[in-house]
């Protein structure tokens, strides 16, 4: 384990993604977000499951991502659902617009961290699976979980 692996602490995770899509290559994104909205990601107030990133002229944009209002807000508010901008370098930008013109890839957000005192989001390239890559999926977790229980009860 790296330096930086040991000072990300998770914060949320899309663990769907990895079911629904065939992951191709990650970034590591910025967000920009409001006060109540951080302070409300520090309580653990972050659902990603239904989230998604949209190209929008020359910028990226995190979609649906739900951050619920901060518990002692007063009256200062955001809008759990508002659509928020990702921060990257201007290479990788036009490195994934170019990718996701191409037919059937998408930009998926994987998990949100924080890295030296920042918010991060793991965003990924990512295709869609189909029913038959889905249930590949399913029947190899099962035979893992079923090896791993024989191994188990035999060191017994």
């Amino acid at each position: 384990m790296s330096d930086d692996e040991k000072q990300e602490k998770l914060i949320a995770d899309n663990r769907k993604a990895g079911f629904e899509y065939h992951i191709l290559d990650t970034w590591e994104a910025g967000i920009v977000l409001k006060g109540t909205e951080v302070k409300s990601i520090r309580e653990g107030g972050i659902s990603l499951r239904e989230s998604f990133c949209k190209v929008m002229g020359a910028e990226i944009f995190l979609w649906n991502a739900h951050i619920a209002p901060y518990s002692h807000r007063g009256s200062a508010d955001h809008e759990p659902t508002r659509t928020r901008k990702l921060l990257l370098k201007r290479q990788e930008i036009n490195k994934l617009i170019g990718k996701t013109v191409e037919k059937g890839l998408t930009l998926v957000p994987l998990r949100m961290y924080f890295k030296k005192g920042k918010i991060k989001l793991a965003i990924a390239l990512a295709r869609g699976k189909n029913v038959r890559d889905k249930r590949e999926t399913v029947k190899r977790r099962e035979a893992d979980r079923e090896t791993r229980a024989a191994v188990k009860s035999r060191i017994r």
